[in-house]
């Protein structure tokens, strides 16, 4: 019932230097297909630096999210009142599973959401903005991963909010993943058997993935563009396709050169050459592509608006798909 539920949505927050730190990162962001939002990145990409967290919801969620960002930064009295705040929020559709026309999401969800932030392992699965999504025709949702590089020993981190991609293409280490479990489709009450009675929305390869990249290693936001790039080599691994109504938008960022928004003088600020730039490649690559799988083995089975039940990827068929193509040790 519209207004009523089922609710199946939230929000997620990231903050590049933690909830204490005000100080903005040098960032940038690509967008592999464009129907998608993600406010802020006209700043982002014309300043080169990314100013307080990065917020992840649903499509129909945005404006009060961005919203509720700007009131909790002048809450916590970190604005005054000649300035402003152009806030990074991104989306994407969980109306199969949410009463997404309900406008079940509010500022309360917002602050809560950054109150809640903090460091150490992170939640995955049917969780914050991930709560309602739908990923290869299985439950998605919020998945992350890292990359440890050899050498200086820098990280890549990387946090995924999918929902995108039909069955068939879905693959996993190589193997056709999508193309071995042909049934557990999303279907209406009653569920049964390999015909999915989901709307014509979820039969088809739609969606939409946002993928925030963060690292240590000292990279300037032309560089971080080439890093947000990779991040869509990590999707086409398992399959994704960036179809014609899909967004997907990334945001990396770099935590590294804390004084480059000095606004005075001179900001010396230090870099990775580009010659020695092609291991951040690999490992934001291979940390995005573990991050979509996570999302996938972390959630779980779900029932959701006019019934539709979307199901979890089954873990011990994935287990034997993957032995009887060699990806798996006895």
């Amino acid at each position: 019932v519209v207004g009523k539920g089922p609710v199946r949505t939230g929000v997620t927050a990231v903050f590049p230097r933690g909830k204490g730190s005000d100080d903005p990162v040098f960032a940038g962001w690509f967008t592999m297909n464009g129907n998608g939002e993600m406010t802020g990145t006209t700043w982002v990409e014309e300043s080169g630096f990314l100013w307080g967290p990065v917020l992840i919801t649903n499509t129909h969620s945005v404006g009060v999210v961005r919203d509720a960002v700007i009131e909790w930064i002048v809450g916590k009295g970190r604005m005054h009142s000649d300035e402003w705040s152009l806030p990074v929020v991104a989306e994407t559709w969980d109306g199969g599973l949410n009463d997404i026309n309900g406008f079940h999401v509010t500022k309360q969800d917002a602050w809560a959401a950054m109150d809640s932030a903090r460091g150490g392992p992170v939640a995955e699965g049917s969780i914050g903005g991930g709560t309602g999504m739908v990923c290869n025709r299985f439950k998605g949702g919020i998945g992350t991963a890292s990359r440890r590089v050899p050498g200086e020993g820098y990280t890549v981190g990387v946090l995924v909010q999918c929902n995108y991609g039909g069955r068939a293409p879905l693959r996993i280490a190589g193997v056709p993943v999508g193309r071995e479990i042909t049934d557990l489709l999303p279907c209406r009450a009653p569920c049964g058997g390999t015909r999915s009675d989901a709307n014509a929305r979820l039969a088809q390869d739609l969606g939409s993935i946002i993928i925030v990249v963060g690292t240590d290693a000292p990279l300037l936001p032309h560089q971080l563009k080439r890093i947000a790039r990779r991040a869509a080599l990590g999707v086409g691994r398992l399959g994704g396709l960036a179809s014609n109504s899909s967004g997907d938008i990334f945001i990396a960022f770099s935590t590294a050169n804390p004084q480059a928004s000095r606004d005075t003088g001179l900001a010396r600020v230090t870099m990775v050459a580009n010659d020695q730039i092609t291991p951040l490649f690999e490992a934001t690559i291979q940390a995005t592509e573990e991050a979509i799988v996570n999302a996938m083995v972390a959630a779980r089975t779900m029932t959701g608006a006019d019934d539709l039940t979307v199901y979890a990827l089954p873990h011990d068929r994935l287990r034997e798909i993957l032995k009887k193509y060699n990806r798996l040790n006895p």
